[in-house]
């Protein structure tokens, strides 16, 4: 199937239907996207939008995936998005389609890197910070940002089998750690909030005075989480019974996600102890403050523990799958001196520049914390604004195709067009959404850059595209195997 999309098979097909699943769900991580943007909920929101937000997003991101499903299994070729776009679009146009699709796709990718590795860091510097007096500072979060992100390029360098059993492990570590936190969380404090407080207390100490506008704002928590799973697709390649494999995959990582993050949401969330103390919180990190509060000092150490090693697991895997979406774009061609980024390591069997690569554009994109207070929240903006844009612009296209595309052996049948429908205006709602400024008044310190970051990419892409690309790019595929 491989060879008839146009591809040698190059990659090590290793991977079992589990494995494949176990890497969307790890980039996810409830323990991660949930939790680093947890204290942004709480000033966006609050807890009514923190839940409601949870479980209305998440049956909208289950749209999207189940229409990314169908393609992909269509598709199952690491290329991922912008493949499925050229084959999808008009054949006059369809190289274009690609070209933008796999920018917005790296894009994404490497902020969503950037966006974990970051969360990782600041709750690992809060533990250092509880524990041995680690004061937190912006300089020092960067430099344990950028020592997580070495480790994590050094393990998918030369620990490749390793890396595939602990996205294994790292599984049954979310499933265990977060049924561990929800229960102890139940079980432990002598004081709980009511269930009034949880569903329906609305809270915007944003500087904004639309509520309605605020509350848009914090979907921004579980917009983000729900990111990544197209790792599914860009691992199909080391997967065996791809075009099955795939979009289970995908569907499945949504789902349990949505489970698993609606629980440990409302775990978090009933163990408030004090609200303005949650927000007050010298660590910087409010999830850290409910576990302190409610377990005590030793009990919310370790239960912190707990959620940082889900968070490293999680950039780990987002690394492998942001550097095998660079090797197959830098494969056509699409990036700056591809030929050094698609380069397979001839002992283990990956692309080893493509790992360096990844890891170093997350750092760039984090390093403007160092002068900008909401500069977290950017980053995950652009990842949400970037993977979604890439995400939906293949269901654009095969909506737009009817008739004419032929799916693979998953698919949704009569069901295809109104989810793809659904998803197309869920996503153009989102972009706008989170283009738009997160706190008043809007300062250089607090300043949203992801329409900033958003339009670099797009106008390198665009211009490089009407300089040169447009000659070359994608010329040796067929854009549709029916024509």
């Amino acid at each position: 199937m491989l060879a008839r999309l146009g591809y040698t098979q190059v990659l090590a097909r290793r991977m079992s239907a589990f494995a494949n699943f176990a890497v969307s769900f790890t980039i996810i991580s409830v323990l991660s996207g949930c939790l680093t943007l947890y204290g942004f909920g709480l000033t966006t929101g609050g807890p009514a939008m923190l839940v409601w937000g949870w479980v209305g997003v998440g049956l909208m991101t289950l749209v999207v995936g189940l229409a990314m499903a169908e393609i992909c299994s269509a598709y199952p070729t690491s290329a991922g998005l912008y493949f499925w776009a050229h084959r999808l679009a008009p054949s006059r146009s369809a190289a274009a389609w690609a070209w933008f699709t796999g920018w917005f796709n790296v894009l994404g990718q490497v902020a969503v890197t950037a966006g974990v590795d970051f969360g990782a860091a600041s709750f690992l510097g809060a533990y250092l910070d509880l524990q041995f007096g680690f004061a937190v500072t912006a300089p020092r979060t960067i430099g344990l940002f950028a020592v997580i992100l070495v480790v994590h390029a050094l393990l998918n360098t030369f620990g490749v089998r390793i890396v595939a059993l602990l996205n294994t492990v790292s599984v049954w570590w979310h499933v265990l750690g977060v049924l561990l936190i929800v229960g102890t969380l139940t079980f432990a404090p002598s004081h709980h909030q009511s269930a009034s407080f949880v569903f329906t207390h609305f809270v915007n100490d944003t500087g904004w005075h639309s509520s309605l506008y605020v509350g848009l704002l914090s979907l921004l928590v579980a917009q983000y989480t729900f990111t990544g799973y197209d790792a599914s697709a860009h691992m199909t390649e080391e997967t065996r019974s791809a075009a099955t494999a795939g979009p289970r995959g995908i569907v499945r990582s949504i789902w349990v996600s949505w489970i698993a993050g609606l629980v440990l949401i409302l775990g978090f969330t009933f163990a408030i102890q004090s609200y303005s103390g949650t927000l007050a919180t010298t660590t910087g990190v409010p999830p850290a403050q409910i576990l302190l509060d409610a377990v005590g000092a030793t009990g919310g150490k370790l239960l912190l523990l707990v959620v940082i090693g889900a968070q490293l697991f999680c950039g780990m895997a987002s690394v492998t799958a942001n550097s095998r979406m660079i090797y197959a774009f830098s494969r056509d061609g699409a990036l700056p001196f591809s030929r050094v980024w698609h380069r397979i390591n001839p002992g283990t069997r990956t692309p080893t520049n493509a790992v360096w690569l990844a890891a170093g554009g997350a750092l760039v994109l984090g390093l403007p914390y160092l002068i900008n207070t909401t500069a977290y929240a950017a980053v995950t903006s652009i990842a949400t604004i970037g993977l979604y844009i890439a995400y939906v612009i293949p269901t654009f296209l095969r909506l737009r195709r009817g008739r004419g595309f032929q799916p693979g052996p998953w698919q949704l049948g009569r069901w295809s067009r109104p989810i793809g429908v659904l998803a197309v205006l869920w996503v153009v709602l989102i972009t706008v959404l989170f283009m738009l400024p997160q706190s008043s008044p809007v300062t250089a310190k607090t300043f949203n850059y992801a329409p900033v970051a958003v339009l670099a990419v797009l106008l390198f892409a665009a211009s490089w595209w009407l300089l040169s690309a447009r000659r070359w790019f994608l010329r040796d595929h067929a854009a549709t195997p029916e024509r």
